[in-house]
């Protein structure tokens, strides 16, 4: 679906740009040459500036085309994030109230949501791989081809099983600790739990570049190694002047400019991180009224 739906807009990008030579226009028999002039050239410039001035504007175009969907379809996981932010909250109120069959319900949309984010993050990395190999040959790009042996492989490398994805696995732990606080789910161990949550949650609470909380930070993003958070400028900046190692302190974590990206899920995790931060300002102050009263 998404290839039928985007793909044909590459396309005809690389039609539009490749088009054939027109014919070669030589002068008569017997007319001389002038100077500088290339016979059978109708560009009458070397034949490699003409061929190079073309691929150049086919390898731009479709850059810049590949580059706008890839930022769509970000905007697309980004209000997945925040839909599963959502149905958490719910869900956590489903349970609180034991309406455990609305809570069941929830759980099979998250995993059908769930689904839908590999979906579109598989599409959203091949449609950024595509742009940066491509490169224009003496025929058409099977665009078509080259998408689905990006996926294919993005999707062997992933894991096969949902039931063992983050984002099912944190659903089903923030949903177990509203009558289970702080025991282990069954067939789990406390270890496999921290370690599982912390995968699409934040790690750190604050830039160790900028020093702001990262809730305030105005372009946070995420490494895609360790997870840590920063801000962007702050980052690029670090790792431009040779540095490797990832500056929170004790992370071995080795980074590259390419590795520290616009996570589409960041957003929606600083805005859970951000509800936490209010509801325990709002815990201490009842604690305070309530120790002075």
């Amino acid at each position: 679906m998404l290839v039928t739906v985007f793909f044909p807009k590459i396309a005809h990008i690389s039609r539009e740009l490749l088009p054939s030579l027109p014919p070669a226009k030589n002068p008569p028999i017997g007319q001389p040459v002038r100077p500088n002039q290339v016979v059978g050239n109708p560009y009458n410039r070397h034949p490699s500036m003409a061929s190079t001035s073309r691929t150049h504007g086919v390898t731009g175009r479709i850059r810049t085309a590949t580059a706008n969907l890839h930022e769509d379809n970000q905007s697309l996981i980004s209000d997945i994030g925040k839909a599963f932010s959502l149905m958490k909250e719910i869900a956590v109120d489903f349970e609180s109230a034991k309406q455990f069959e609305k809570v069941k319900e929830l759980e099979n949309a998250v995993v059908e949501l769930v689904a839908t984010y590999e979906d579109c993050s598989h599409f959203s990395s091949a449609i950024e791989s595509v742009g940066h190999k491509y490169q224009p040959g003496p025929e058409l790009t099977d665009f078509d081809k080259l998408f689905k042996n990006e996926v294919a492989q993005l999707k062997a490398n992933s894991s096969s099983v949902p039931q063992n994805h983050p984002l099912i696995r944190q659903f089903r732990e923030v949903v177990w600790k509203v009558h289970h606080a702080g025991e282990p789910m069954p067939g789990e161990e406390q270890e496999d739990i921290v370690m599982t949550s912390n995968q699409s949650t934040i790690l750190n609470v604050t830039c160790p570049l900028s020093g702001k909380p990262v809730t305030e930070l105005e372009h946070p993003v995420r490494s895609v190694v360790c997870k840590h958070v920063y801000d962007k400028g702050h980052i690029m900046h670090y790792l431009r002047e040779n540095n490797t190692r990832c500056p929170v302190a004790a992370c071995p974590a080795k980074l590259k400019s390419d590795k520290v990206k616009d996570d589409p899920l960041l957003a929606a995790d600083i805005d859970e991180l951000r509800k936490t931060q209010n509801q325990n300002v709002m815990t201490d102050v009842m604690d305070v009224t309530e120790f002075e009263e």
